[in-house]
């Protein structure tokens, strides 16, 4: 029998390719996306793409709006940065970055594991080829795993062991995608941008972008996506 697992499915390629490497493991995926008040809705449409083509066991889209509390270009009306260098990207925490956003995803998929007796949670967070995020170093992911087996009642009574898997935390860009090729991800189906056009294109200048169009170049694999630029 499979043993179920919680994936985080933002519809990015990222979450794709953790969720297709969960797949692979034998794992019977649960899938958890979160309408968090991000300003578009492409990537919500995306993760249910993804999901449906993995034919997942569930899938979960939760709303909360931390749209509320603002302070990110991608929850209120602040510009995303575009044609940023690898060197400033390299440099600060972005005005991209949600406060705690990760903190509070991987909470909810704690609550929906225990709910679904998982064990294991996956996310497709990554510490080389990002924007600077503090919440997608390993020893971010490692204290969270400390404190899911610490905080709920499965942990404690000793029912289940949490364990956060993050498969991509010490790969490239060009690396995730080569994996996600091997696993048959099929990554039209997924999105990146942080500021799609009018028409869903993506940007192809923020970060996002820029990271993603870097990956498929250094993997020498042509993006199946359409850029506005």
């Amino acid at each position: 029998m499979p043993r179920p697992a919680v994936v985080l499915l933002s519809g990015g390629l990222d979450s794709a390719t953790a969720a297709a490497i969960a797949g692979s493991e034998g794992f019977d995926l649960f899938a958890l996306s979160i309408d968090y008040g991000q300003r578009h809705r492409q990537e919500l449409d995306a993760a249910r793409r993804v999901a449906q083509s993995f034919g997942v066991r569930r899938h979960v889209v939760l709303a909360i709006d931390l749209g509320q509390f603002g302070a990110s270009a991608l929850t209120a009306a602040i510009d995303v940065p575009k044609s940023r260098t690898a060197d400033e990207m390299a440099t600060g925490i972005p005005i991209t970055y949600v406060p705690a956003r990760n903190t509070v995803f991987l909470s909810l998929a704690l609550a929906y594991a225990e709910t679904v007796a998982a064990a294991d949670i996956f996310l497709g967070v990554n510490a080389l080829d990002y924007s600077g995020y503090p919440d997608c170093r390993p020893e971010y992911v490692a204290a969270f795993e400390r404190l899911a087996n610490l905080a709920t009642k499965a942990g404690v009574e000793g029912t289940l062991k949490f364990h956060v898997h993050a498969p991509l935390i010490h790969m490239t860009k060009a690396e995730i995608i080569r994996r996600g090729v091997e696993l048959r991800v099929d990554f039209a189906l997924t999105h990146s941008c942080y500021d799609p056009s009018p028409a869903g294109l993506a940007c192809g200048q923020c970060d996002a972008c820029l990271l993603r169009r870097k990956g498929f170049d250094e993997a020498g694999l042509a993006d199946p996506l359409e850029y506005a630029t």
